[in-house]
């Protein structure tokens, strides 16, 4: 076995124990879940956001963005609106009560990730950051950035 398997699978453990961990107090404390978190932090960032640039982001398929975006309007957290050069298309935008929730989740996110990475020293964050971002962007302009 490559030196690179263990790590693929601390990487993907340690993923899924944060993302776990984050939503569930999510969850707990305002009602969504990191998912959910994710959808609006992309809606608010991105300037005429559509599904293809959450799909782009997330790499994930359309049809499962599409499904909880509908969840998001269900929620009365966003709007689909015409596009104004695309009538096929449609541009997303957080409504106030969306807005509200981001502003109310960012706090818990971002304290409840600094309670789980306490252990780990500063700089060490900063390396793995680091090392992290240069595999996102190497994997992202490979042949399909969505696999």
């Amino acid at each position: 076995m490559s030196y690179v398997t263990p790590i693929f699978s601390d990487l993907v453990r340690v993923e899924t124990r944060l993302y776990n961990a984050v939503s569930a107090r999510l969850r707990a404390e305002l009602g969504l879940g990191l998912g959910q978190f994710e959808l609006l932090e992309i809606i608010d960032r991105v300037p005429g956001c559509r599904v293809l640039d959450i799909v782009g982001e997330l790499a994930i398929t359309v049809g499962a963005v599409s499904k909880a975006v509908d969840r998001l309007v269900a929620a009365g957290w966003c709007l689909r609106v015409a596009h104004p050069q695309d009538r096929r298309s449609s541009v997303l935008r957080l409504t106030s009560a969306g807005e509200k929730q981001l502003s109310a989740s960012r706090p818990v996110v971002e304290s409840e990730l600094n309670s789980l990475t306490a252990a780990v020293p500063p700089d060490d964050l900063a390396r793995i950051a680091s090392t992290l971002a240069t595999l996102r962007a190497t994997l992202e302009t490979g042949p399909d950035p969505r696999s």
